[in-house]
């Protein structure tokens, strides 16, 4: 999933689960192209999609399959992506779109996989119909769940034992970040903005899991206790006020321009433990709404921010 304006993503919050500091940097390195596709006999299999030969032409339609694809070395291979796809540099992204697919202009590509997070307007059936091969990569909710979508595209492209690669670091570099996190008497406790409109994500939300990782305590979860909101409640100023969190974190920095200034200028905002305490963290808005290697470089920025606080 791409990064989306706060007002699209409100509009579609009820049938689009979103996963999730300042330009991040890559997590691993960027495996040399073409290594590794020994590593796969074909035909492969994964869940319902058999593979006969190695994709040579893959369309990717997910900003976060796009990164993995180029993490696990199957960049090469990778002849187009969606119009959301701005990571790495060198993706080729085109105008075709993963909110709106369409299967001609799909097709028009002539490719061999494409990778889709989303089952928009029935795309999966229109590109079964022409013979196009289709592996989903929806929203993750777990670590694991970017574990398996990592791996199971290492399997089709033929670039499993980089894929394999890529996970190992990811889970090793997420363990040394957590071995920083101080044990507290009591937890502190974080505010993460999608957009000015104040939409919010849970714990039980895969960015939430992340913060879970940093032992902060949300506090957005009382405003979806009964699930209605799929995990993504839109807050009110006066319920984050009175929340009085100690952290803000601003998944909006890019797209909206927000930042600690237009924070504390809002109504009743000055006296926010986090504004008082400079504790107002811009994230990367494309890392902090994907679940692909580059979360390692979220969760970074938020145990950075996390241990400058005393114990």
């Amino acid at each position: 999933m791409s990064r989306r304006t706060p007002r699209l993503f409100a509009a579609t919050l009820a049938v689009v689960a979103l996963a999730l500091g300042a330009c991040a940097e890559k997590t691993a390195d960027q495996p040399t192209p073409g290594a590794g596709s020994a590593s796969v006999s074909y035909p492969v299999t994964v869940g319902s999609l058999t593979l006969d030969k190695r994709p040579e032409k893959i369309v990717s339609l997910a900003p976060t399959a796009t990164e993995m694809l180029f993490a696990i070395g199957a960049g090469p291979q990778v002849t187009a992506a969606d119009d959301q796809s701005n990571y790495p540099a060198d993706a080729p992204k085109t105008d075709l779109s993963g909110f709106q697919p369409n299967a001609e202009a799909i097709a028009s590509k002539n490719p061999d996989l494409v990778v889709l997070s989303d089952d928009r307007n029935k795309i999966v059936d229109q590109l079964g119909k022409l013979k196009i091969p289709v592996y989903l990569t929806p929203a993750a909710t777990t670590l694991d769940d970017s574990y398996r979508q990592i791996a199971d595209l290492g399997t089709l492209t033929g670039h499993a034992d980089q894929a394999t690669d890529v996970v190992t670091r990811m889970k090793d570099d997420i363990t040394k970040l957590v071995k920083d996190v101080p044990q507290r008497a009591e937890k502190l406790t974080y505010f993460h903005e999608l957009g000015p409109e104040l939409y919010s994500a849970t714990s039980k939300t895969f960015i939430g899991s992340i913060y879970d990782l940093a032992g902060l305590s949300n506090i957005a979860d009382p405003a979806d206790a009964d699930g209605k909101s799929a995990g993504y409640p839109q807050l009110s100023q006066e319920f984050i006020v009175k929340a009085d969190p100690d952290f803000v974190f601003l998944a909006d920095a890019k797209c909206c321009q927000q930042n600690a200034d237009s924070v504390k200028a809002r109504s009743g905002w000055a006296g926010v433990t986090a504004v008082k305490n400079n504790q107002v963290v811009p994230l990367d808005d494309d890392i902090a709404s994907r679940w692909g290697p580059r979360i390692v470089d979220l969760l970074r920025v938020v145990i950075d921010a996390v241990v400058k606080v005393p114990a």
